[in-house]
């Protein structure tokens, strides 16, 4: 009998030994702090952004998890709800789509979290707490002016491009733009090439949201490279040579100032273009480098990760996060905190980009 007794006991204590080693495997592995949504793994940007999320928060005690929506809005709130459901304290999120974004925040803050607004800004809702951007009035402002100070004459035929009608962003980068570019319009020094809705607005300094967004559903690249090309090509073939020669475009990226130069550069009637673009790819760099894409606005999102996940923190560790502005969402005012940007052209890429240590020279061919 106490053999049977001793053997039973010995099952009993297993169990209990397996039940309570499972209990605390299942804590650790689903314990995150940190829920990281992220649009999209098919662009250079995110999955740097992604490595640099990480490497920030294994300097902290805290874990996280990141997330990628792909372009899909519907994916993005399951995404969302995946780390609510790990019990996330703090959700850092870039929107697919700023306005689709809202309720999948809204979850989140229902359950106490602390929602940033990464990046991009999520519109119309009052359940963003913080917004970590660069100033995207001011990238639109600098690729602008790039094009003010580098084009001469008058009548410079003008290609205007813009991101997706989706993302506020691009309305931001693109109101900068036209701010700097309008005086210029008016006073004949650009003539519009390829939009009658921005050739009817020329007289405007100031444009209302529906007037940026009749100009942008004309010209939105959608961030899409084929996109972009596509576009540039249709808008090519619609103009005539006085169109052509010696050309200024406003692109709203790097990724669709490649492939847009690459367009404007097998049109013979083009003798030369500058065009702009945002984020200092690599691929863009060499672009700069072989004088195929004029300038670039960098962008450091080391900095840019260092405030998201700093703001994290503090929020971890019951503190108030310092901000210095705030956007309207079309809901409420967002506390922001913004990063400054510096425009890059072959005069100073090797001093902005290889001696900060953004890049490595061995990533380059014909680098001086």
């Amino acid at each position: 009998m106490s053999r049977i007794w001793k053997a039973v006991s010995l099952a009993i204590v297993v169990m209990m030994f397996t039940f309570i080693a499972a209990g605390c495997a299942d804590g650790s592995s689903n314990e995150v702090n940190v829920g990281i949504v992220l649009p999209t793994k098919d662009e250079p940007r995110w999955v740097q952004d992604e490595q640099r999320f990480k490497d920030a928060i294994a300097k902290t005690d805290y874990t996280s998890e990141i997330l990628f929506s792909q372009g899909s809005s519907a994916k993005e709130k399951e995404n969302v709800e995946t780390l609510i459901s790990k019990g996330i304290d703090v959700l850092i999120i870039t929107p697919q789509d700023g306005d689709a974004a809202a309720s999948a925040v809204e979850a989140a803050k229902k359950e106490g979290i602390t929602v940033i607004s990464y990046d991009r800004l999520i519109t119309n809702t009052d359940a963003v707490d913080y917004y970590v951007t660069f100033d995207s009035l001011a990238v639109g402002a600098a690729q602008a002016q790039y094009l003010v100070d580098n084009s001469q004459g008058s009548d410079v035929p003008l290609y205007l491009y813009a991101g997706a009608a989706s993302d506020n962003n691009a309305f931001l980068f693109f109101e900068g733009a036209w701010k700097v570019l309008q005086p210029k319009i008016a006073d004949g020094t650009f003539k519009i090439a390829n939009s009658s809705e921005a050739e009817s607005l020329k007289d405007k300094a100031e444009l209302s949201r529906d007037e940026l967004s009749k100009i942008i559903g004309q010209v939105t690249t959608n961030w899409d490279a084929n996109e972009s090309k596509n576009k540039a090509q249709t808008h090519l073939t619609a103009v005539s040579d006085d169109l052509k020669g010696d050309v200024a475009i406003l692109a709203p990226n790097d990724g669709t100032a490649r492939s847009i130069a690459d367009v404007f550069a097998t049109d013979s009637a083009v003798t030369s273009f500058l065009v702009t673009g945002q984020d200092a790819e690599k691929a863009s760099v060499q672009y700069i480098i072989d004088n195929k894409q004029s300038m670039t606005v960098f962008k450091d999102v080391r900095t840019l990760v260092e405030d998201a996940m700093g703001m994290a923190i503090q929020v971890l560790d019951g503190k108030t996060p310092e901000t210095t502005g705030s956007y309207d969402n079309g809901n409420t005012e967002v506390k922001a905190k913004q990063t400054d940007v510096i425009v890059v052209d072959k005069e100073n890429v090797k001093s902005e980009l290889i001696e900060s240590e953004y890049y490595e020279a061995g990533d380059f061919t014909g680098l001086e």
